[in-house]
């Protein structure tokens, strides 16, 4: 199944990526995957794979910090209010 390839930030205290820019889309090159070069233009076989597989991530940047869902989930747990 094809891929996208993303570059984005990671943060490392909690491993999450943020996404930026889709920059390519791996083709798998199998016939029976929508998305490929591979695949007929006329099919109508509803068994043919539609989605993307899983991401591939490129970090540009990574930022020594929980990321911005972590903090608030954080902050919630603690009773703090984020205001």
């Amino acid at each position: 199944m094809c891929q996208q390839i993303a570059e984005g930030t990671r943060w490392s205290r909690c491993n999450h990526f943020q996404r930026h820019l889709v920059v390519a889309i791996y083709d798998c090159n199998s016939s029976r995957c929508e998305k490929s070069f591979q695949h007929s233009r006329g099919c109508r076989d509803p068994n043919c794979i539609k989605l993307f597989g899983a991401e591939i991530q490129r970090d540009i940047d990574t930022v020594d910090e929980y990321c911005f869902a972590c903090r608030a989930a954080h902050a919630r747990a603690a009773g703090i209010p984020l205001s």
